[in-house]
């Protein structure tokens, strides 16, 4: 064992990859090979009378999705909630992080942060049926707005963005927050100094440098709505990519796996496009 201990030592590059090899292994299989599968379904046909897969090259479900008015309607509607939920989520975030991380002493900027990240400990399906209940016709949100005459969304898309905004809130608040903690209060300071009043601050320098953080925090909020498709089924009747990928799982596989790989493509791009705002340097 000394001996071998002595030998890696000398080899810096082969510790590491030992080190590396299991979950580099891992990561290869499990989630490269899956996509690596994915992609090659989405290739592939149904036999309309076996329902079984027929391995021959085709791109047969490429055109259909690219030639049937639902599929891109799906396709549309779900970016433009992602994109909804997104804006709605940084509107909301932004006030919150940054009394977090200018404002707040010590013992309150604990207090939120745990406030914060408290939603997160609780499972994701008792979140997202708890709001069933409450914007259902005999829950908690109507009976509240009856004395006033005032009625809930009840389900449907404003169902949809409300719940998603909840569920993924925190997601945006945590970045922006570790972003704004980061801007020395020493510039603050210097542009006080300089005559600059507290809005022309905020936009010319604490907006500007928190632009990263909010990139990055649109990442998560932007992909997580992007695929789910658990809410959209349980407070909705509308159509989104994962609920289409979803029912075609069983029906029609490459089609599926057609289709999922349309997020896929979205979210490089989105990324690329968060790149270029200094996203992964505020990760």
């Amino acid at each position: 064992m000394r001996r071998i201990a002595s030998w890696l030592h000398a080899h810096p590059r082969t510790r590491l990859g030992l080190i590396l090899a299991l979950p580099l292994g891992w990561l290869g299989v499990a989630y490269l090979g899956s996509l690596v599968v994915l992609f090659l379904n989405a290739f592939w046909t149904r036999d309309p009378f076996t329902s079984l897969v027929v391995r021959d090259f085709t791109l047969d479900n490429f055109i259909e999705l690219l030639t049937t008015e639902v599929y891109r309607s799906v396709a549309v509607r779900t970016v433009v909630m992602a994109a909804i939920v997104t804006a709605t989520c940084i509107v909301l975030a932004y006030p919150i992080a940054y009394y977090m991380a200018k404002l707040a002493s010590p013992r309150v900027r604990g207090l939120l942060a745990v406030a914060v990240v408290m939603p997160l400990w609780a499972s994701y399906l008792i979140k997202a049926y708890s709001w069933r209940q409450i914007l259902s016709e005999q829950g908690v949100l109507n009976w509240l707005l009856a004395p006033v005459g005032a009625h809930g969304p009840g389900y449907g898309d404003v169902a949809v963005w409300l719940v998603f905004t909840y569920l993924w809130l925190p997601y945006m608040i945590l970045p922006i927050f570790a972003g704004l903690e980061r801007i020395p209060n020493s510039l603050l300071e210097a542009s006080s100094d300089l005559g600059g009043r507290g809005a022309t601050t905020f936009r010319r320098v604490i907006l500007p440098l928190s632009i990263p953080a909010v990139a990055a925090g649109s990442i998560f909020t932007f992909s997580l709505t992007l695929g789910d498709y658990i809410v959209p089924g349980l407070v909705s009747t509308t159509q989104f990519i994962g609920n289409v990928i979803f029912i075609n799982v069983a029906q029609d596989l490459p089609l599926a796996a057609a289709y999922s790989l349309l997020p896929l493509v979205i979210m490089l791009a989105y990324l690329v496009l968060m790149r270029r705002l200094g996203a992964f340097e505020a990760l």
